[in-house]
């Protein structure tokens, strides 16, 4: 049985055009250190859909979304339990919802989910409404690699 898991953020920052960005995710449950789990971070701007940013294991490999690799650093600190997002030269555009989540554990490899310099784009759906107890449907299509050979997970 896996102990609980909780991730802590602050509530809220305010920037100006061109201010650093410093986000700490308090992390309870596991330890960041242990390389059997990733701590990622990932934001979703107001009525867009959700984008992986980085996340970092517990070995300190990190793996970085190419369009954001400049503008984004990720770190951890074992001894305060934190990982940590540094943005540079923030802009409008990257007002956001700011989410840190860990990956699950799992027994496949350690791939980051854009390996290889492919990249996965979603596409939004249309929003769907389903009766309490009923069933939903969700899919996903991918190109450019085969789903086989990476981890895959939803996110709501």
């Amino acid at each position: 049985v896996e102990c609980a898991v909780e991730l802590t953020q602050v509530s809220s920052v305010m920037l100006k055009p061109g201010d650093s960005l410093t986000l700490s995710c308090i992390v309870s449950g596991y330890s960041v250190t242990d390389n059997s789990y990733a701590t990622a971070w990932i934001r979703q701007p107001a009525g867009k859909t959700l984008e992986w940013i980085n996340h970092i294991w517990g070995g300190g490999d990190n793996y970085h979304k190419e369009s954001l690799k400049s503008k984004f650093s990720i770190s951890k600190d074992g001894s305060s339990s934190t990982v940590t997002l540094r943005g540079q030269n923030m802009q409008t555009e990257d007002t956001a919802v700011y989410y840190c989540a860990r990956y699950p554990h799992s027994d496949t490899h350690h791939q980051h989910p854009c390996a290889k310099g492919q990249s996965l784009e979603s596409i939004p759906s249309h929003a769907v409404l389903s009766n309490p107890g009923g069933t939903l449907s969700l899919s996903c299509k991918a190109e450019g690699y085969n789903f086989g050979d990476y981890g895959m997970s939803w996110i709501r």
